[in-house]
């Protein structure tokens, strides 16, 4: 099969166009034939020596954690009904060599979800590490639901940093969907643009608005989550809109490695700091969402696309390297490879 792999880490001078025997499943696994692979900036952080996996001599590394195709293989104990059968993956590549940027991709079969007729391979690519995470962030609030649905935010005003970024779009989309009131932050009107068609209630540019005093406008009582993607840029802007016992769920670290915190109004607050990463998410943790997921799936609650605000990146199979560029160098939206059509 064709794929994408690298032997060393480094830039992407180690990513190799290469041929590799179709692995057959084994016991407890299956075998997805890939029709596109979604590119995330772990992907490109991991080519460079972190969140690896070791690589034995003489082998390769096939990047990318998300992808979506169709069941070509299933291995013993696993039912052969997924035979045919399209599907969403994610994790693909988390202690495996087996990642998505190939032909055909062999994993556990825990790690592979149904995906309806109605959702195109585009958005199954996209689902997994950004979706997962997203959902993550909101439901680690003290008394909050374990799992998503409609209804289980009710009530409930979150606060979105990066609205425009691929988590911010999937927890806006979660967000509005499970009820919550969504306040999102952007940097410009065309992230705006793209922060509205996710479905924000409210969104603010912080290059030219008072974020804390619009979001104490919009509810008086602070947020009970946000989700965070700078928490070192928006340490101030947390503690001024955090609500009594929220929390601050952080999952990136864009704009510094570290940051401070005041002791007493986070203790009068009684403030969660949440630090998150789906690699090490408990298990249990990373089955709610994927069910939540598979749920709006059915529901045909979330989407890509611009009109869903999340623009769309396609790279062919040989490109994987300027894919990886695109996303290490900010592509606002969604990164894709074309493996099949």
């Amino acid at each position: 099969m064709k794929a994408v792999g690298y032997a060393g880490t480094g830039g992407v001078e180690v990513l190799k166009n290469i041929e590799l025997p179709e692995r057959e499943p084994e016991r407890g696994e299956v075998r997805v034939r890939v029709a596109r692979s979604g590119v995330n900036p772990t992907d490109w952080k991991s080519r460079e020596g972190n969140l690896r996996t070791p690589i034995p001599e003489g082998r390769f590394q096939v990047p990318h954690q998300d992808g979506a195709g169709i069941v070509d293989a299933v291995g013993e104990d696993v039912d052969p009904a997924l035979l045919g059968q399209r599907v969403w993956l994610w994790l693909a590549a988390y202690q495996r060599l087996d990642g998505t940027a190939g032909e055909f991709a062999t994993l556990p079969a825990g790690f592979v979800e149904p995906l309806p007729d109605s959702a195109s391979f585009d958005l199954g690519a996209s689902l997994g590490v950004p979706f997962m995470t997203a959902h993550r962030a909101l439901t680690v609030h003290e008394g909050g639901p374990k799992r998503l649905a409609p209804g289980t935010l009710d009530g409930v005003t979150i606060l979105v940093a990066g609205g425009a970024g691929a988590v911010g779009n999937a927890a806006i989309q979660l967000g509005r969907w499970a009820g919550a009131t969504v306040i999102t932050t952007v940097s410009g009107p065309e992230k705006a643009k793209l922060a509205e068609a996710a479905g924000a209630h409210h969104v603010l540019n912080y290059r030219e608005q008072d974020i804390a005093a619009e979001v104490r406008r919009i509810n008086p009582d602070g947020v009970s989550t946000v989700v965070e993607v700078s928490p070192a840029a928006n340490a101030g802007l947390n503690e001024a809109v955090l609500a009594n016992n929220g929390v601050i769920a952080i999952y990136a670290n864009n704009g510094g490695d570290s940051f401070s915190v005041p002791v007493r109004p986070f203790m009068t607050a009684n403030a969660h700091l949440h630090f998150l990463l789906l690699y090490t998410v408990p298990p249990a943790a990373q089955r709610d969402a994927a069910e939540s997921i598979n749920q709006a799936l059915r529901e045909d609650a979330i989407h890509v696309g611009e009109q869903a605000g999340l623009p769309l990146h396609h790279f062919p199979l040989d490109d994987v390297a300027g894919a990886h560029t695109a996303v290490r160098d900010g592509a606002v939206g969604k990164v894709l490879i074309d493996v099949r059509d």
